[in-house]
């Protein structure tokens, strides 16, 4: 069953990604021309398939993430493996970046670099179910990942950046001309869910490095804030795929539940203030692969 229309609703069913045979794409044009754009000038981007040990200590964490979210009675979904590094492809690190999901629809959007599209034959199953499904077409001057896109019930969020541009936002509005969709364009890098993180219904959680009481997207006016100046910085390896604000980047369980990064003590404190109970875990390769909580997942039922 495929309905889930917000970030914070009780969570019953969701795919938790896997880093098997993760790569960084050779020949992907559009990944090589973001390279270049890369503030990062201490080591190259890299290329090429990941270091095994890397795939092994990622995998070993998101495989614990799998077992704590089955002990809280969410049903774990894996996605069907591919050989990334023989395809020059990415991985099936982050699912939330490649389908979006929307109540009972499921939209497959053209994502910004062309390579993850065969990221999609690893949730076939998932599509299925889906009782509305969308395309998203390729080479008409649409871009999009899904993680642009944040779920507050009835409206949304989009992000416009580089991985998400406002051709794609129109055809979204198309898509669902009954939901309001606010478009943002506060932060220039690419994904919402580091910058924006709704805990549950009039409560938000805002990077104040990338947001400001002007910026505030207006769908939260009447909302709590809590505004995030400062988190702990995790290491990499060699090159950072994400930003030290990946550390905001959680998964919300149900209203008072949050799997948060355990390195993040101050952060752990403000939750727990706010009477969440906090599940503390790691994933050691968040910067290097570019994935915190929330993007390691996609929720396909809450309720």
């Amino acid at each position: 069953m495929i309905l889930s229309r917000n970030e914070w609703s009780p969570l019953k069913r969701i795919v938790v990604g896997s880093a098997t045979h993760a790569n960084w794409p050779v020949n992907d044009p559009v990944f090589a021309k973001e390279s270049e754009k890369t503030t990062w000038t201490e080591t190259p981007v890299p290329r090429g398939p990941v270091p095994q040990w890397i795939i092994d200590e990622a995998n070993e964490d998101l495989d614990g993430l799998a077992t704590t979210l089955m002990s809280l009675g969410v049903e774990v979904i894996r996605p069907d493996p591919l050989n990334f590094q023989v395809h020059d492809g990415m991985y099936n690190y982050c699912p939330r970046d490649r389908l979006l999901v929307y109540g009972s629809t499921i939209i497959n959007p053209a994502m910004m670099y062309p390579c993850r599209d065969m990221e999609l034959q690893c949730y076939h199953d998932i599509v299925d179910e889906a009782e509305h499904y969308h395309f998203m077409p390729r080479n008409e001057g649409f871009v999009l990942d899904a993680a642009n896109v944040c779920r507050l019930g009835n409206r949304m969020l989009f992000l416009e950046s580089s991985s998400g541009n406002r051709k794609a936002y129109d055809w979204l509005c198309e898509q669902f001309p009954d939901v309001e969709i606010e478009l943002c364009n506060f932060y220039a890098g690419v994904h919402i869910d580091s910058t924006i993180v709704p805990l549950r219904e009039g409560l938000v959680m805002l990077n104040a490095s990338r947001v400001n009481f002007d910026t505030v997207p207006k769908v939260f006016d009447g909302w709590q804030k809590i505004w995030i100046n400062e988190v702990v910085a995790q290491g990499f390896h060699e090159y950072p795929y994400a930003s030290k604000w990946i550390a905001m980047n959680m998964l919300v369980v149900d209203p008072h539940t949050v799997i948060c990064d355990r390195n993040q003590t101050e952060l752990i404190k403000t939750l727990k203030s706010y009477k969440f109970e906090v599940i503390p875990l790691e994933l050691r390769h968040s910067r290097t692969l570019g994935g915190g909580f929330h993007c390691v997942t996609l929720d396909l039922e809450r309720g």
